[in-house]
């Protein structure tokens, strides 16, 4: 473990202004370059990538199964 690399760190953080440390935060926590689950599933949901299931017979029904 780099224990000067992380004091030296550590140091510079704290010298940050509220705005640099706000700026920090942002990029440190907040920007992914992985889309967000609710942009995968608007994405899912637009595209059609489950319009297959609207064609599937109704095979279930409320009897089905054991009771809740």
């Amino acid at each position: 473990m780099n224990t000067k690399l992380v004091e030296s760190l550590l140091q510079v953080i704290l010298s940050l202004s509220n705005e640099e440390r706000s700026l920090l935060e942002e990029k440190l926590f907040f920007n992914s370059s992985e889309p967000s689950t609710r942009d995968l599933m608007l994405l899912a949901q637009t595209e059609g990538a489950f319009n297959f299931l609207e064609n599937e017979p109704d095979i279930y029904s409320l009897y089905d199964g054991e009771p809740i």
